[in-house]
Parts: C-alpha cells; structure tokens; sequence
C-alpha cells in the first residue's frame, strides 16, 4: 500500500474511532484502534487510547504496557505518565502513582492536569497543607474560569475552594502570630502589616501604581496621602457648609446638568465601564476639564470656585487640573481602575455622604465622612460604591504629589505636553 493511500486509511480510522468513543461505543472504539495500531504500531495516539480502554475494563497491566509504549514512542506528553498514574492509583501503589505524577511535572511543572492530580494525590494521603499549596499554583495557571475545560471543571472548583479556605486560614495564623506585636508598632503603620500579612497568605495582591498617562518611577505609592501636609485643606473644610448649599441648589435646580462621568465613543473599547458608559448613575457637573475652566459652571457656583482657586492648582497640559462634583446614585459601584499619572493625586470633599458608602485604593477601605478631606494616588487601583438608597456626592480636585520636588513639576507638563504633540503629529 502506497505512503498517502495509508495516510488516507488512517485518517479514516482515526475519525472513525473519535467518533465511536464520543458516542461511547467502546467495543467499537477500542477494535478501529487496534486497527489504528496494526497499520501503525508506534501510533501514540492509537496506544495512548488502548491503554485508556484497557484502564476502563480494569486490564492494568495491558494498560500499563500501552502507555509505556505511547511513552517511548512520545517521551515529551506530561499526560502520557500522568496516565500511568491513573493505573498505579487503581491498583493502590501510591509510590509509584507519586513518581508518574512527578515524572508528568518534570516535562511540563505548568501542566494544570498534573498540579491538580499532585493536590489530589496529597490530600488523599493525609498532606493537607500541601494540597492547598499545589491547588493554590494550579488556580494561578488555570484559565479564566469561562475557559475552564469541562473535563476539568468540577476538579477545578474544588481546588478553588481549597485554596481559597487555606488562604484564609493562613490569614488567620499569621494575623494571630504578630497581633502582640502589632499592638506596637505606631498606629499608622498598622495598615501596612495588615496588608503585609493579606499578601503573605496569597488573600490579596500587592497593589502598585499603574499610570495610563505618565508614570514618574521611584516615588512611593502610598494610598491616601496625610490631609495636614497641604496647607490648603483647613480652610477648604471650613467652607463646607456653603459649598454644600450651592451643591443642594444645584441639584434642586440642575441636575438635569450632571452629565455622564463615563462617556466613551462608539468603537472605544470599553473594558469594565460597560455598565456606566453614558450612564447617568455615575454623573459629574465639571468645574474645570482637561485643564480648561468651564466657565458656565463656574459662574454658578462662586463660593466652591473661589475655594478651588485657594489649592495649589495642578497644571498638566492636557489633562488638569480638573474639578467636579461627583454624584454616585443608589445602589452604584465603580469598578477598580487607576488613573492617568502619579504625578498628580486626587482629593475629595465629601459633601453629601449616606450610610453604606464605601471607597478602596489598592488594599484601604476608608468611608467618606462630610468636610473631611481624603488625598489619594488615583494611579493606584481604586473603586467606589453607594450601597445606600440616596444620592452621594462629593468635590473632586486635582493637586500635586508633594513628594514630587517643585522644579519636577514642569517636567511632567513637558512630557505631556510633547506627547500631544507627538500624537498630533500622526493625526496631521
């Protein structure tokens, strides 16, 4: 028989036998791989799927003998010992189940089949903490759990269950191991172990700045920034009351003026603002944009305008200072997402703040409390959430990064400056 007419029989057979086990006629699968195999004795995947219907019938040694030639014929597939494995285990030699299940990781250690038949091999046998360990690695190469085989998917729940509950229980040791010392240490660097402790037991992640605009390296990223460090704030907070009432009359009178904070452009792609684009559960009235003053707004709300210009003003060409009331409605949440540089932080003055209102930047969840100003590094991940049935709103400004030296500051308008330059001069 000539090269391609066997080529040609085989191919036939092959989708013959594919066919036949996926209807779970096995008799049937089992006979066209052995016809597979005796036109192509060193067929891998032919001796590989003998030695799978073999285990099935209980046959462990002819399954056995099938694999190590699929083996020999293909050293370099994790699932070929992992499938000897799987023989070793039926017949309770746990020994030699172990040496497969490594043999099968020494060829690939990201083989999510063999991470979760190591965590499965340990937990049978009594090595728990292990288990979780080895099933906290597989969750971390696993796909997105929309792209979770089905093969593997009931495997792949519970080993996310089992990490995340040793994740928590470290959590718990840790936290019980330094609380003595905890007690000690000043109280403004407690946060910072907290986290340390949450990032040590895998519960959460360093967070770290992600600028989408311009990022200035080596300046700390610090979550919320120490209000009595800018001179301004004082006496911002002490006009509260009237900025809080032309803030009420506004949305007595002009609501209908609170625009869409989120407000992408058909064709934008717009990841997780999905939900808020063009939607008014998460509105702005603009005071200043982009580094333009909105004129309009201004003149109606003289008292927060003059306030404004008392802060040591951000100017970033083309992107600050900006200047808003911000209203959050009922039951809305901003999903995380970080800012445009670190160059720059953002502050808010709470005005009108239900219960049940919430704010994070990367591992600190702070409520707003009305008049008391929070300074934050926006570059840092944050997100927000009203939970409560009322409106919230608060004033939001941009300032500079104090631990930006003075003489840097017309550099990152530089920067920014040439890049619009630059981005200009493709669209010319």
């Amino acid at each position: 028989m000539g090269s391609d007419a066997l080529n040609e029989q085989l191919r036939t057979l092959i989708s013959a036998a594919g066919a036949a086990a996926s209807a779970r006629r096995w008799e049937e699968a089992e006979h066209l791989w052995h016809q597979v195999q005796s036109l192509d004795p060193a067929n891998v995947q032919a001796l590989f799927s003998l030695g799978v219907h073999a285990h099935q019938r209980g046959d462990a040694q002819m399954a056995l003998r099938f694999f190590e030639s699929a083996r020999q014929a293909q050293p370099d597939d994790p699932m070929i010992p992992l499938a000897i494995g799987s023989v070793f285990r039926a017949l309770g030699d746990i020994e030699r189940e172990r040496a497969a299940i490594t043999a099968s990781l020494v060829i690939d250690p990201y083989f999510l089949p063999g991470l979760l038949s190591k965590a499965e091999y340990l937990e049978r046998n009594g090595k728990s903490n292990g288990a979780a360990a080895v099933y906290a690695d597989a969750m971390r190469v696993a796909p997105d759990e929309a792209a979770w085989p089905a093969s593997l998917r009931h495997r792949l729940v519970h080993a996310r269950e089992v990490a995340s509950r040793d994740t928590e229980l470290l959590f718990e040791f840790l936290w019980r191991r330094v609380a003595a010392a905890l007690e000690q240490a000043p109280v403004h660097a407690r946060s910072r172990w907290e986290e340390t402790v949450s990032i040590m037991a895998g519960r959460t992640r360093p967070y770290h700045s992600e600028c989408n605009r311009l990022h200035v390296p080596r300046l700390p990223a610090l979550t919320f920034h120490d209000p009595a460090q800018f001179p301004w704030v004082d006496r911002l907070q002490k006009r509260t009351p009237q900025i809080r009432e032309e803030l009420e009359r506004l949305v007595a009178e002009k609501f209908d003026a609170f625009t869409p904070y989120v407000a992408y452009k058909p064709g934008d792609p717009v990841n997780q603002w999905n939900e808020l684009n063009h939607s008014r559960a998460w509105s702005s009235f603009h005071l200043w944009s982009l580094g333009k003053p909105v004129e309009e707004n201004l003149r109606m709300c003289p008292v927060t305008a003059e306030a404004l210009a008392d802060v040591d003003p951000v100017r970033i060409t083309g992107a600050c200072p900006n200047a808003m009331f911000s209203a959050l409605a009922p039951g809305t949440r901003i999903p995380p997402h970080s800012g445009e540089t670190n160059a720059r932080l953002v502050a808010h003055l709470p005005l009108i703040v239900p219960g049940k209102c919430a704010f994070r930047v990367g591992f600190d969840w702070r409520g707003w409390e009305e008049g008391n100003v929070m300074v934050f590094d926006d570059s840092i991940e944050h997100e927000a959430r009203n939970d409560s049935d009322e409106l919230r709103v608060v004033l939001i400004f941009d300032v500079w990064n104090p631990l930006l030296a003075a003489e840097e500051r017309a550099l990152v308008s530089g920067l920014s400056e040439a890049l619009r330059d630059y981005r200009a001069s493709f669209e010319a």
